[in-house]
């Protein structure tokens, strides 16, 4: 792959024949030649060029509550659109074929598909609502913002489903373009984070908590898995973190099933049902999902 076919990456350090890229709290230190956690961001001769620029793998029209999102717009049909890689490693992805895409996959992506094209998609086929989902779109930053630019002109509604895991000045130069966020929360425990996501709550938490602050609307996701993230007194501090910022942030508990490397049974409908009872004492709007 030629640089002239590559965009340059924002948010990142040069220092001789490494970079560091600043983009999530990874803050990975890349030699020349490598290529950062996430697998997209690749160090050449001291410059880091994003590989996924206006390469999607998976575009779909989708349900918006499929995102999910129950609360905006519902019944509308969402274009949606997805990359390779990702900047966390969770044992249990449900993604995990082009999340965690190995490098010859990624190198040799797609066809591709111009900002301006994806909004003509739209415009053809009377879509108002974009959504960027499916693996992590932090890590095709540049690519989700300037199709979110072009968006807010032509009047199409922005989503972006995500894991949280960002820096905070990146996210406060993107907040001002996407109309909706569903963050996946997926633990409040901080050792489930690193040991099976290689993530940090903090994070997660901070970037709520900031667009939450910002006034977007938010819906939040927590996989229920047993025997990993199943302990009811976390889970109740997770709602009590909710209802601190806003009682009307709309909780999804979503059903697991085996997947990807975890060693994981499919969630128990009790399980679930007795979770939503609980997030229902401190919060207005729960729903379970996956059932």
């Amino acid at each position: 792959m030629s640089i002239k076919h590559l965009h340059k990456a924002s948010f990142f350090l040069s220092d001789k024949d490494k970079v560091k890229c600043l983009l999530c709290p990874k803050e990975c230190l890349i030699v020349n030649g490598n290529t950062g956690v996430c697998g997209v961001r690749k160090n050449i001769d001291g410059i880091l060029y994003s590989l996924v620029y206006a390469k999607p793998v998976a575009i779909h029209v989708d349900p918006i509550e499929k995102k999910p999102l129950f609360h905006f717009y519902p019944g509308s049909d969402i274009l949606s659109i997805g990359t390779y890689g990702c900047n966390l490693s969770c044992q249990f992805c449900q993604n995990f074929d082009i999340s965690q895409a190995d490098s010859s996959k990624i190198e040799t992506s797609g066809n591709e598909l111009t900002p301006e094209e994806l909004i003509k998609i739209c415009k053809k086929n009377n879509l108002e609502f974009l959504a960027f989902t499916y693996n992590e779109p932090v890590i095709f930053f540049e690519y989700m913002l300037d199709i979110a630019k072009l968006c807010k002109n032509e009047k199409i509604k922005t989503v972006m489903v995500s894991n949280g895991q960002i820096n905070p000045k990146p996210l406060l130069e993107l907040i001002p373009y996407i109309d909706a966020f569903n963050i996946d929360l997926k633990s409040f425990n901080d050792s489930f984070y690193k040991n099976i996501c290689n993530g940090k709550l903090e994070t997660t938490i901070n970037t709520i908590r900031t667009i939450a602050e910002h006034k977007k609307h938010i819906e939040v996701t927590f996989l229920l898995i047993k025997d990993y993230n199943d302990n009811l007194k976390e889970f109740t501090e997770l709602c009590k973190f909710l209802k601190s910022l806003n009682p009307e942030i709309v909780l999804h508990i979503s059903r697991a099933f085996p997947r990807y490397k975890l060693d994981m049974k499919t969630t128990p409908i009790e399980l679930l049902n007795s979770f939503k009872e609980t997030a229902l004492r401190y919060l207005k709007n729960v729903y379970t999902g996956n059932v």
